[in-house]
């Protein structure tokens, strides 16, 4: 039997305000609460909740046929916690029914994984906490940000204990070869990789609305038909996506949501294929080969690379110069400051950066609160201006504190030691007092009592009373 692996992407930005140059050393609040708030709570209505309430139905009523997996972002997280409680309820609704898994990822949603293993290692810890704190699963399948792979990423992600990793099947790495295989790390043959399936994902993510589109409409039998068309070899259908495909993507006046619902009925009538999770579709599977990936690629655009966050100068500088950071940042316990740095550096903010207005500038523009890449960047090095001088700041009086406390150390151990030295001391100045008057009770107790030499009186009454003896 086939398998089909559904998989969605949650993830919200902390968006940064209208900052200006004038702000900077004056105002630390550099994310803007109402659009962030009326954003999560729009995106709330028009799809978190609806979606999963029809996925909840769904596995209502196919029981264990029917599994999904999520992966939703650290900032993600927050902002349900802080703006829709009602989602995060919804989400542990669908986990309650087993049927669901949580993957983990970066928790700001960053490429910390492209510049600093250690941050990127602990954002992953810190992120698999959050998983399992909320929903109660400890993650062992991981899928980085934006699908971002490459051979040494997977390696890191392999060390760190997963057992299997999302990423995109592209087509200038997958070559003749198909992405309907499990396939292995090529440094630590321990990771499985499963791998998007790029055409029918992007069939429903991106196309399904389009009326210039041939396939319009898409129906639930024309795409089922067109998963069972597949090669008969093939064994799985990744299909990845974000999950605001679901009602704001694509409207619910599209009809995506009756797609949706009518999807798994369609599936299990007419094909051979189930639906599992990634980790279980990793341990159903056996991988076919290792995978090479020498270069870093992605979900995003035609070219399936790193062009949309690092692709000119303006996205590469202010890169740079958040991550020039990154030792001070560790040198700091400051929570406000590790919040920042965090939010920092979700992968959005050099996205709004993007030159690229060509056949993916529609994408680009999903809720882009700027008029311009050029006033992306400028609000973002403003807010990292005044970042900085915090960061310094702090850190100077860390080191100072630090220089000082070995010299307070030194001070003490040097009264400590005179104060046992002078101990030892007294304790030697009384033990030679104690010495010497010991000698001197034995020496008056040996010496012989001295012969006491008569005095003239005594010898007068000595000589008369000799005088009255010799008389009588």
């Amino acid at each position: 039997m086939k398998t089909i692996c559904f998989y969605f992407q949650v993830h919200q930005p902390f968006r940064l305000r209208h900052y200006r140059f004038f702000d900077i050393g004056k105002n630390h609040n550099y994310f803007d609460e109402f659009a962030n708030r009326s954003i999560m709570r729009k995106v709330a209505e028009k799809c978190y909740l609806p979606t999963n309430s029809l996925m909840l139905a769904l596995i209502n009523e196919f029981g264990s046929r029917f599994k999904i997996s999520y992966s939703i972002s650290g900032t993600a997280l927050d902002q349900f916690e802080l703006y829709a409680p009602d989602v995060l309820d919804s989400f542990k609704r669908l986990a309650e029914t087993g049927c669901v898994e949580f993957l983990a990822e970066t928790y700001s949603h960053s490429l910390s994984a492209l510049k600093c293993p250690s941050e990127f290692e602990m954002q992953v810890k810190a992120h698999a906490s959050k998983i399992e704190q909320l929903f109660g699963q400890k993650p062992t399948t991981f899928r980085n940000t934006e699908l971002i792979y490459s051979d040494e990423i997977g390696a890191m992600v392999a060390n760190l204990g997963y057992k299997a990793m999302l990423t995109e099947g592209a087509k200038h790495i997958m070559g003749w070869k198909s992405s309907n295989y499990l396939y292995t790390n090529a440094i630590n043959p321990k990771l499985k990789l499963l791998l998007k399936n790029f055409q029918l994902s992007d069939d429903i993510a991106f196309r399904f609305s389009n009326r210039g589109w041939e396939e319009w409409p898409l129906t639930t039998e024309k795409y089922v038909d067109w998963l069972y068309s597949i090669d008969q070899k093939d064994e799985i259908i990744n299909l990845f996506m974000d999950y605001e495909t679901f009602g704001e993507h694509q409207w619910a006046e599209t009809g995506i949501f009756e797609f949706l619902k009518a999807l798994p009925q369609r599936v299990f009538s007419n094909s051979n294929f189930e639906f599992l999770t990634p980790s279980e579709a990793a341990k159903k599977h056996q991988p076919i080969a290792p995978l090479h990936v020498p270069y870093p690629i992605s979900w995003a655009d035609e070219e399936r690379d790193l062009t949309a966050w690092l692709g000119n100068e303006m996205q590469d500088d202010a890169f740079d110069n958040l991550y020039s950071l990154i030792e001070k940042i560790n040198n700091i316990n400051n929570p406000d400051i590790q919040r920042d740095w965090r939010y920092l550096q979700t992968s959005d903010h050099f996205y709004y950066m993007c030159t690229k207005w060509f056949s993916d500038g529609d994408v680009h523009k999903y809720f882009n609160p700027y008029d311009s890449p050029y006033d992306a960047f400028i609000t973002f090095m403003n807010v990292f201006s005044d970042f900085k001088l915090r960061v310094d700041t702090v850190d100077s009086i860390t080191n100072k504190i630090k220089s000082e406390k070995p010299v307070d150390e030194e001070v003490d151990i040097m009264i400590e030691e005179y104060e046992k030295k002078l101990k030892e001391l007294k304790q030697l100045r009384q033990k030679a007092k104690s010495k010497t008057v010991s000698k001197q009770k034995v020496a008056s107790k040996e010496k012989p009592k001295p012969k006491v030499k008569p005095t003239a009186k005594k010898t007068a009454q000595t000589k008369a009373t000799s005088k009255k003896r010799d008389k009588n």
